[in-house]
C-alpha cells in the first residue's frame, strides 16, 4: 500500500496537479500501512465466513439465466494498473455487446435476480477477492473502465495514487447513479461529461482528506446507506 518513488509513477501521473495529493499521501504511512493491513485481513476473514452466501448466491445466478456466476471487466487500480473484476453477473451473457459499459435504471440487460442482488449490493461481495490479491481496497475511487480513465483530467489522474475501492463517499452519495442516467439520450455521454466530473471532486476530496479512522467510517456509512 506504500507509495512508489514520484519518479516511479507512470508519466502522465508525473504532473504539478497530482504533485500535492502525492506529498500529502506520503506524509500519511501509519494510516496507508493500517489500511494494507485492515483490507487483507478483513477480506480473508469474510471470504470465509461468507462462503454459504457465495455459493447460495451462484446458484440462484445459475437458475435464473445462462451464463457465467461472475462477471469480469478490465479496470483500471492503482498507477493505472489493469485488473480483471470479480462481481456476481447480474445482466444477461455478453451484454457489453448489447448496449453501453454505464447501466441505467431501466436497463432491459438486467436479470431478475440481479436486479435484487444490485438493490442490495450484493453482486458486490465477489471483490473481497480483489482486495485479496491486492487489486482493491475496501475504500477508494471506484475502478473506471480503461476508456473512461483515458479521459481523465491531470488531477483526476490522482486517484490512482491508491488502490481502486469497493465503496466511496462518491459512491455514497451517487448510489443511484442509474436513476440519473435513465433519462439520458446518451448514457455514455452523459456519464464522461456530467457524473463522472461530479463523483471525482469528491474523490479528490476524499484523497486530501484520506486517513484510516476516515475509511472506517466510509465503510460505516455505506452500510448505513445500503439498509
Amino acid at each position: 500500500m506504500m507509495l512508489c518513488r514520484w519518479e516511479s509513477l507512470p508519466k502522465n501521473m508525473q504532473n504539478d496537479e497530482v504533485r500535492p495529493y502525492y506529498d500529502s499521501l506520503r506524509d500519511k504511512k501509519l494510516s496507508l500501512f493500517m489500511k494494507a493491513i485492515f483490507d487483507r485481513t478483513v477480506a480473508f476473514i469474510m471470504l470465509i465466513v461468507l462462503l454459504p452466501v457465495f455459493i447460495l448466491l451462484a446458484l440462484l445466478i445459475k437458475v435464473d439465466s445462462p451464463g457465467e456466476v461472475f462477471f469480469r471487466q478490465e479496470r483500471v487500480t492503482k498507477y493505472g494498473r489493469k485488473f480483471r473484476i470479480h462481481k456476481f453477473r447480474t445482466m444477461v451473457a455478453n451484454a457489453e455487446k448489447l448496449g453501453t459499459q454505464v447501466t441505467t435504471k431501466s436497463d432491459m440487460r438486467v436479470t431478475k435476480i440481479g436486479h435484487k442482488l444490485r438493490g442490495c449490493r450484493l453482486d458486490e461481495l465477489p471483490q473481497l477477492i480483489d482486495i485479496l490479491q491486492g487489486n482493491m481496497s475496501f475504500v477508494g475511487t471506484r475502478p473506471e473502465v480503461t476508456k473512461y480513465v483515458e479521459q481523465y483530467t491531470p488531477e483526476m489522474l490522482a486517484t490512482l495514487l491508491l488502490p481502486a475501492g469497493v465503496t466511496s463517499e462518491a459512491s455514497i452519495e451517487y448510489k443511484d447513479e442509474e436513476r440519473l442516467l435513465s433519462d439520458a439520450e446518451n448514457a455514455d455521454k452523459t456519464y464522461v461529461e456530467v457524473v463522472l466530473p461530479q463523483k471525482m471532486e469528491w474523490n479528490l476530496n476524499s484523497l486530501k482528506e484520506f486517513s484510516f479512522l476516515g475509511d472506517i467510517k466510509t465503510m460505516i456509512k455505506t452500510v448505513g446507506a445500503v439498509v
